[in-house]
């Protein structure tokens, strides 16, 4: 009996035992449900019965710097989406005929969204009004009052189509910024989404007598650019003539900066697309193609369409780079401006056991100032300033002028330069960097730096963006000029600018002299690549000497025209087009009384003598060089087999014509 009571005992506390274990686990269970899963259980309830339907906010306007022209907009548009459950079975094959005609959708895949089982479809976005309207009245024609929703949304929109497009970027159909400063500013730009809610049945259907709930939207910032729209306008005009008229087969750029800011007045790209049609190719030659290439193929040919090289594309700068070379110089007193016979090109130089030829070695530049030497664009005199300087201070003013990082001006995609790293570099490679070859930076990282030599030595980071505006409160938030301090003394600055002068006044960079206005400037000529053929020319200008207000850098991407691919002879003329253009829009005061020399048309001279070809020459006011030792031949035997640049084309008055024998 006793046995007996001890295993009912035994028994009864296991029970208990068991009750216990499972009275602390549904406990723990329920904290766990309410403290843990509670809000994503709230909202899983809620979302079931629910029904949101978003509402895009309006995004912001994107302005010029006068913040009087629109580069981009958003307008109000309308989209349409169904609720399956709320559609009437016998309406829904008329709905899907109607909106496949109206809309042009297919009528199979229309009909079968509006036969899911799903809360919500979309049919059609961002349609206008007026077509939003032809649905509206068919509706209220066939007493269907549920299940098909007409929300306003919003639409991008790009007043000037081309203009400034590899800046301003453009949107996808969910309202998101994809390129450009629509990429970069996405969140200021975008807003709040708001929404309609109405109560719903477990199955998604509306439940009688409830109200939709409408929450608003809330619009994004408006942006106030640094981009002038009348200057965008004068620069992209003349980049596209240039690639043009010079057959640059790898198209071009230029920028135009404010040099006491920062602010990039101007920043084109060629080819250009159109913003209202990103995905659509924008040359002839890539229309006549697109139907043929693969989806990678093309999707690489939009990246490069829709890519700004002045930011993102390297390159060698070529002769442009002494000025940076010239300032390192003098700010270290190696050199003077004007030292008459301070250096001797004798055609080359020998560095670590290679002889580097000069552009000219041909006929020598022989005993020349640092001026001189500028004027000449001279390799052997920068090569000369490299070697006295030293790896080691040569990088300290690479890193001064913020050659060695991104200049950080706020658009996606900046890249970097490519310099060999300061161990590796021997003697010939600080020689070749010295006149500007075998290392890459950007178009960006080039114009902030000689901003900083017209700003009396001083460096401002490069600026796009001005202000932005809060559209509900009015508010606004400026993007101040950020100094990045001083890179070299105002007197070497000014020193540096007067020889610029000089290029401009006397020297390789004559074609891009301005009427009125003194003129500042550096040519180069460069190799796109090792052994490609390929030539990158540019020009670089200041303007006006006495207070600079602009910095122009024009660069091209492998001229193949009859002009040539010299910088004083291709991009120098583009460089006073743009510049005549900007001043007078700009109303710069005049500083410069002197008369510009005056153009002349370059006569043929190519299959005649060397005699003849320079006697022709000298009656239309220019100069030549050629491409041998005028002592080793017999002009009146020898003939001229090409020149550069070609018969025709309009130079200034004393330029120098290049011929071929």
């Amino acid at each position: 009996m006793e046995s007996v009571n001890i295993k009912q005992r035994r028994r009864l506390r296991r029970m208990l035992l068991i009750v216990l274990i499972f009275f602390i686990f549904f406990v723990i269970r329920v904290g766990f449900i309410q403290f843990v899963q509670g809000e994503k259980l709230q909202q899983g309830a809620y979302d079931q019965q629910t029904l949101d339907r978003a509402i895009n906010a309006k995004r912001g306007t994107i302005y010029d710097a006068t913040g009087k022209s629109i580069l981009a907009i958003s307008a109000s548009v309308e989209t349409v989406t169904v609720n399956p459950t709320n559609i009437p079975k016998d309406k829904k094959e008329p709905l899907a005929k109607f909106l496949s005609e109206t809309y042009d959708l297919d009528y199979e895949s229309t009909l079968k969204k509006i036969n899911k089982k799903s809360s919500i479809e979309t049919i059609v976005r961002k349609i206008e009004k007026e077509e939003a309207d032809k649905l509206r009245v068919w509706l209220e024609d066939n007493n269907i009052t549920t299940g098909v929703n007409i929300d306003e949304d919003t639409k991008r929109y790009y007043p000037n189509n081309e203009l400034a497009s590899q800046i301003i970027g453009f949107c996808g159909s969910d309202n998101q910024g994809l390129n450009g400063i629509e990429a970069k500013f996405d969140k200021l730009l975008v807003g709040e989404k708001g929404k309609i809610s109405r109560a719903t049945d477990a199955k998604g259907a509306e439940l009688e007598g409830t109200s939709e709930k409408y929450v608003a939207s809330k619009n994004g910032k408006d942006l106030i650019l640094s981009i002038d729209w009348s200057i965008q306008s004068i620069v992209e005009k003349y980049l596209k003539q240039a690639c043009i008229d010079n057959v640059c087969t790898d198209g071009g750029n230029i920028i135009v900066m404010n040099p006491k800011t920062g602010d990039v007045l101007a920043m084109a790209t060629y080819p250009n697309y159109n913003l209202n049609s990103p995905y659509e190719p924008n040359t002839e030659e890539l229309k006549s193609v697109w139907d043929s290439l693969s989806k990678d193929e093309k999707n690489n040919s939009l990246q490069k369409m829709w890519r700004n090289k002045a930011i993102a594309d390297s390159y060698e700068p070529g002769s442009t780079f002494k000025l940076i070379t010239a300032s390192a110089a003098l700010e270290e007193g190696i050199t003077t401006t004007d030292k008459e016979g301070e250096f001797n090109c004798t055609g080359s130089i020998e560095v670590g056991g290679v002889k580097i030829k000069c552009w000219r070695y041909y006929r020598p530049h022989g005993a020349q100032s640092l001026r001189e030497g500028l004027m000449n664009s001279c390799n052997p005199v920068f090569i000369g300033l490299g070697q006295k300087l030293g790896k080691d201070k040569y990088y300290e003013y690479l890193e001064k002028f913020g050659l060695l990082s991104k200049t950080g001006i706020d658009l996606p995609g900046e890249a970097n330069s490519i310099f060999l790293d300061k161990a590796k570099v021997g003697p010939v490679e600080l020689g070749t960097i010295s006149f500007g070859q075998r290392f890459e930076i950007t178009p960006i990282q080039l114009i902030t730096a000689v901003s900083a030599i017209a700003n009396k030595g001083i460096m401002n980071e490069p600026r796009i963006v001005k202000k932005s505006i809060d559209t509900e409160t009015g508010e606004i938030e400026e993007y101040p000029v950020v100094e990045k301090g001083r890179v070299i003394s105002e007197k070497t600055a000014n020193d540096v600018l007067n020889m610029m002068e000089s290029v401009v006044a006397q020297g390789t960079g004559k074609n891009a002299q301005v009427k009125g206005y003194t003129v500042g400037g550096k040519t180069g000529t460069s190799e796109d690549g090792v052994n490609t053929n390929k030539y990158v020319t540019s020009f670089i200008g200041v303007t006006p000497i006495s207070d600079p207000e602009l910095v122009i850098l024009i660069t091209l991407y492998n001229p193949t025209g009859e002009g040539g691919h010299q910088g004083g002879g291709v991009a120098a003329p583009i460089a006073s087009q743009v510049l005549t253009d900007i001043l007078a829009y700009m109303e710069v005061e005049k500083d410069n009384e002197e008369e510009v020399i005056e153009n002349v048309e370059i006569p043929e001279v190519r299959d005649i003598t060397l005699d003849e070809a320079i006697k022709k020459l000298k009656d239309s006011g220019l100069e030549y060089e050629i491409n041998v030792e005028e002592k080793d031949i017999n002009k009146k035997e020898v003939v001229v087999k090409n020149q550069f640049p070609l018969p025709g084309i309009k130079v200034i008055n004393g330029s120098t014509i290049e011929l071929e024998v």
